[in-house]
């Protein structure tokens, strides 16, 4: 068996195990399908006060995460890298309290941010639907993907303009694709059981 069959062999085992899982977990990605969607609708429909929101709640666990870091830091104070754990820690609190203390001004940060988590997200989507492919309803998931690279474009192409509602608004629409694409493989595989 050359490098290619087993190649094969094993996508195609990846494929009849991930249909096995759909088939068992329909009603997952039904809910968790129509959860995105709602969230999706809330955002389009007040997109700045979605951009602060996902602004602060990011703030908050990063000086969660800080305060952790800081804490394990002070109590194993003779573990290898304490330094760094601490200075990590201390640079997650500053960072975060910077999000929460103020909030606009994160937005345009994350903002930013986002267009790298779109464009990674895309090409995993599309990457994903590619493995996915004999299935049925493959392409939905290559479509959200492929919605997440145009995001990546739209929002670097038009940042300084629209940071402030963008995000929100961006996120929703992608929240509702990707909600979309889980509700029809999760009706599909209902149907199919």
């Amino acid at each position: 068996m050359n490098g290619t069959d087993t190649i094969a062999t094993e996508l195609a085992h990846m494929q009849h195990k991930m249909l096995e899982y759909l088939q068992g977990h329909w009603c997952l990605f039904l809910m968790e399908g129509i959860i995105f969607i709602l969230l999706g609708f809330s955002a389009v429909v007040i997109p700045q006060f979605f951009s602060v929101v996902i602004v602060i709640f990011l703030g908050w666990i990063m000086v969660l995460a800080g305060a952790i870091h800081v804490s394990r830091a002070l109590f194993l104070r003779d573990m290898p890298g304490f330094g760094l754990w601490l200075g990590l820690g201390i640079l997650q609190v500053v960072v975060g309290y910077l999000l929460i203390a103020d909030p606009i001004a994160g937005v345009f940060t994350v903002t930013m941010i986002m267009v790298l988590y779109f464009a990674f997200e895309g090409v995993t989507k599309m990457y994903w639907a590619y493995k996915l492919r004999p299935l049925p309803h493959w392409d939905y998931v290559f479509f959200s993907g492929v919605t997440a690279l145009v995001f990546a474009v739209v929002i670097l192409t038009f940042w300084s303009e629209t940071a402030h509602w963008l995000l929100g608004l961006l996120v929703g629409i992608n929240m509702i694709v990707m909600g979309w694409s889980m509700v029809k493989m999760g009706l599909h595989h209902k149907v199919s059981q």
